[in-house]
């Protein structure tokens, strides 16, 4: 029997802090804060991890150990006529935030750097491997009636010794760059005297990105470094941006690594944990946390978005992206990308707002509702579409602002009539055969958005009351279920939720998933305790459902938690075999699994309102927005409506 080596707490804390220290240069002076540092190791028992891989030459940084101060403060530097600069660098990664007048140029160069590019807004012209390449940011719009374009963000990585050389658009530019090492023509710029040059090293973690292609930022993955902290990560062979999100009023416990850290935030606020003392960040702010520093955080009620670029690039975030992406993977294979399916702004008799798709008898069936800028619908402009494999489509019934679809039993759609304040049973060929619910207690519904069927032949649907009569018939925003033989129950109480929206039943029916699209707004007379959340509740044998819980939270834009929001814009939603959820949202069609648990977006170049599987195989994830249907293939199969 091998014998066990039993160590105290304060033993093995000891030896913790041993391992930190080691991490410091033997040759050179430790730094002022270290002796603090040890005693926070042993007293917060922080968790410590090594490498010995970082170099210890470098740079010297020109941000103090520990404290925060803005980008605002730091010179500007001139890099070309038109073309101002503010830097700040550690020992290994100098970042550059430039700001470019129009038509700005930066000369043609051979890099003496590895440098990853971002363009934050405007256009440039950059020069890779030999083309002029039009590269840009767009911002994202407000989704309105008629507008939900995404963000876009684009971003290349080119390798020491490539040519660069860059024009800006008509209208400037601003862009971010991370050099690897630091550039010590930058640094000589900014008024660096006996520049010291990192000496060339390789470190086990290759990059992410391929050198010389050009990425959209908002397609990278989400890496969720803790709950509430998800992180779009760019690595290169000697940096790493981490793009991080963090939820409003998360707390990141103390921690240190033996990377050093720049960071920057980009939007709203914390409180940063530095050693044992705390000071607020805003945007703009800079803070410099050299290796191995204690550091930690509270997010504000703003929630924060921050940019951290990290010497040398993390293998532990590596490992967490590379679960997540795996993850992800098992659902949307690593070579699919959205495409477009069906445009209705250019081909065929025209689409406006697409809403509502299902799959039936081998073609999708959608709804295309009117809507101006303000919301403002029109029955007389909509229609219900019907679309064949090859991407033609038809309009099966018109002067009707139909919504939700769900396909029957017998072959016929179950079709929410919003404007027409029912729920209507229509053939594949549009023609209505009958109401199937129109009033609830001898009163009009208001508006039935959305719908789905139970294996009984009950129907669910969602009514959140978004209708242009002024006075509504019903007492608040509800949920509803008409029983199997006839008869219709409300089954969650009135304004219950800010705005039920989607509705999906598990692939057992013993669960009932409800989303919610607007909540804490200013522009919307309801608030409620649903927030950005999937809901999930056990369905009794009446249909009726008991025991909510909060399953999916939904991943917020940056605007909505600016002004303190909590609308994720959840629309429509579909389900896998294994279900798995597929929510269109704000930020995309956002992914999880069975048990609630994020694995990423899929990102569309215009805002998402609904989805569903489709295609012979069920294989397919269609997606509706605005005149578009955009489409992915998948690794899973989607659950099956109608006809068996």
């Amino acid at each position: 029997m091998r014998k066990q080596h039993i160590f105290s707490a304060a033993v093995v804390s000891v030896l913790l802090a041993v391992a930190v220290l080691a991490s410091f240069p033997a040759c050179s002076k430790k730094p002022a804060w270290a002796a603090k540092n040890d005693h926070l190791i042993v007293d917060l028992k922080i968790a410590v991890r090594t490498r010995d891989d970082i170099p210890r030459r470098g740079a010297v940084p020109n941000l103090a150990d520990g404290v925060v101060t803005s980008l605002s403060s730091l010179p500007e530097v001139s890099l070309a006529s038109g073309v101002k600069a503010r830097m700040y660098w550690g020992k290994g990664n100098l970042v550059a935030w430039l700001t470019l007048d129009p038509d700005a140029i930066i000369p043609k160069e051979t890099l003496p750097a590895e440098r990853i590019m971002v363009v934050l807004k405007g256009e440039v012209s950059q020069l890779i491997s030999g083309k002029n390449v039009i590269m840009r940011a767009v911002p994202r719009d407000e989704p309105d009636g008629t507008h939900g374009r995404m963000p876009k963000n684009e971003f290349v990585l080119l390798e020491k010794s490539a040519e660069n050389a860059l024009q800006a658009g008509a209208t400037g530019a601003e862009i971010v760059e991370v050099y690897w090492p630091a550039r010590a023509d930058y640094l000589d710029k900014a008024g660096v005297k006996n520049i010291r040059e990192a000496p060339a090293t390789k470190f086990p973690i290759a990059p992410t990105v391929w050198p010389g292609t050009v990425y959209d930022l908002n397609d990278v993955p989400f890496t969720e470094l803790q709950p509430g902290a998800n992180s779009r990560l760019i690595s290169g062979n000697g940096a790493q941006l981490s793009f991080l999100r963090m939820d409003p009023g998360m707390d990141f416990a103390a921690h240190l690594h033996p990377e050093e850290q720049l960071m920057c935030v980009l939007r709203g606020a914390m409180n940063e944990l530095i050693q044992d003392g705390v000071a607020p960040m805003k945007t703009g702010d800079l803070l410099y946390l050299p290796a191995p520093m204690v550091h930690g955080g509270k997010v504000g009620e703003l929630g924060c978005d921050v940019l951290d670029v990290f010497f040398p690039p993390r293998p532990d975030y590596m490992a967490k992206k590379f679960d997540r992406g795996e993850a992800f993977k098992a659902v949307i294979p690593a070579d699919s990308k959205v495409e477009i399916f069906v445009d209705g702004g250019k081909n065929g008799p025209g689409l406006t707002f697409n809403e509502g798709p299902k799959w039936l008898n081998g073609k999708l069936y959608l709804s295309s509702m009117f809507f101006d800028q303000k919301w403002n619908g029109d029955p007389k402009k909509s229609v219900t579409v019907e679309v064949d494999p090859d991407g033609n489509y038809r309009y099966i019934s018109k002067r009707l602002q139909t919504n939700g679809l769900m396909p029957l039993a017998d072959g016929n759609l179950a079709v929410c009539d919003m404007f027409g304040h029912r729920v209507i049973e229509m053939t594949a060929q549009g023609k209505i055969v009958k109401a199937l619910a129109s009033t609830y207690e001898g009163k009009s519904l208001d508006g039935p958005n959305d719908i789905v069927t139970d294996a009984k032949g009950g129907i669910y649907f969602t009514d959140p009351q978004f209708t242009p009569e002024a006075k509504k018939y019903q007492p608040g925003r509800a949920v509803y279920y008409i029983k199997p033989g006839g008869g219709l129950l409300r089954i969650t109480p009135p304004n219950d939720f800010a705005m039920p929206n989607g509705i999906l039943l598990s692939p057992d029916g013993k669960r009932l998933f409800i989303n919610n699209t607007y909540d804490n707004e200013s522009f919307w007379n309801v608030d409620s305790n649903k927030d950005n959340w999937v809901w999930a509740y056990d369905v009794n044998e009446d249909g009726t459902v008991k025991n909510p819980e909060k399953f999916a939270r939904l991943v917020l834009t940056p605007e909505v938690t600016e002004r303190l929001g909590r609308s994720s814009g959840a629309d429509g939603m579909t389900i896998d075999e294994n279900g798995g959820l597929y929510v269109a949202t704000y930020m995309g069609v956002q992914v999880f699994n069975s048990k609630g648990e994020f694995l990423g977006i899929i990102n569309t170049p215009t805002y998402p309102v609904s989805c569903c599987f489709g295609g012979d195989d069920m294989k397919t994830l269609f997606m509706v927005s605005y005149d578009k249907v955009y489409r992915i293939k998948t690794n899973v199969k989607g659950l099956k409506y109608g006809p068996k």
